[in-house]
């Protein structure tokens, strides 16, 4: 299936979407934020993908949400109706923005997202909402909302902060200043920076491909107590992890493991089962 922003292979189990508009600094059109739940939700439904890279082409990532999407949305405030009824439906708008990245975050398999050049505004909600980050030396991050008069509103403000210190993050967003590449490496917002993105993207499908060579189930628990872990006390933490191995943890991926190290070959663990979209 073709789509308007983003080209889509599956190579080795690993999916990568590559974000395809360089001559718009791949701008977030209306198009992109349906287009993007679209094939996560198919990936995160399919189960035969075990990583998801997340790239981009032309010498940016992403130029952040393309004005069009303030009008054809009603982002603009808008004119018709009555005034509380016209705000109650900008807000589910902006939940279903929202959702366009938060599905990145839900997905049962990991994203990687490998960015080059300016990752500005949006750019900065999505990749804060993947597991993992690399990026390429002339990369920059900007919190671009506040430059326009504007507070982010889809994931920065909420996910970057788990990420980075709470003052750095503070500092971004109230000055729309940008991060560099090897500043964000120091302060953990990526793991590696890379001299090209050739050799970038080289990186990220090593990293992708050991990923993929593990157990998808117990990937899809790890991510899922990480993600909770998060957002909930140790203790609740613990209970949670307790009840996904009681009833997630099965000998058959151990068992398997253990005899490929015997006989010093790669494992070969069983998909995760498609997810059936009809009840």
């Amino acid at each position: 299936m073709g789509y308007t922003c983003f080209d889509v292979s599956v190579r080795d189990r690993i999916a990568h979407l590559r974000l395809n508009r360089p001559e718009k600094r791949n701008s977030m059109i209306p198009e992109f934020w349906r287009e993007l739940p679209e094939i996560v939700g198919g990936l995160h439904d399919g189960g035969d993908a075990r990583a998801i890279v997340l790239s981009s082409t032309g010498p940016h990532f992403t130029a952040g949400m393309d004005l069009s999407v303030f009008t054809s949305n009603g982002l603009d405030g808008g004119t018709h109706g009555e005034v509380g009824r016209m705000r109650a439906n900008l807000r589910l708008t902006v939940l279903r923005l929202q959702e366009s990245f938060s599905c990145l975050e839900k997905a049962r398999i990991p994203v990687i997202a490998a960015i080059q050049g300016g990752c500005i505004g949006g750019g900065v909600d999505m990749v804060s909402a993947c597991d993992l980050r690399y990026c390429t030396a002339d990369a920059f991050f900007c919190i671009q909302e506040i430059n326009i008069g504007m507070t982010a509103d889809v994931g920065t403000l909420q996910r970057l902060p788990r990420l980075i210190p709470d003052g750095v993050v503070r500092e971004l967003a109230y000055t729309g200043r940008r991060l560099p590449a090897a500043r964000a490496k120091d302060l953990g917002l990526v793991n590696e920076v890379y001299p090209s993105q050739e050799a970038m993207l080289e990186g990220v499908m090593q990293v992708a491909g050991e990923i993929a060579e593990r157990s998808p189930l117990a990937i899809w628990g790890s991510k899922e107590m990480l993600n909770y872990s998060r957002d909930h006390s140790v203790t609740d933490s613990l209970n949670y992890v307790a009840t996904w191995q009681t009833g997630m943890f099965q000998a058959a991926d151990l068992t398997e493991a253990l005899q490929a190290r015997q006989e010093k070959r790669t494992p070969r663990f069983d998909d995760l089962v498609p997810l059936r979209k009809e009840l």
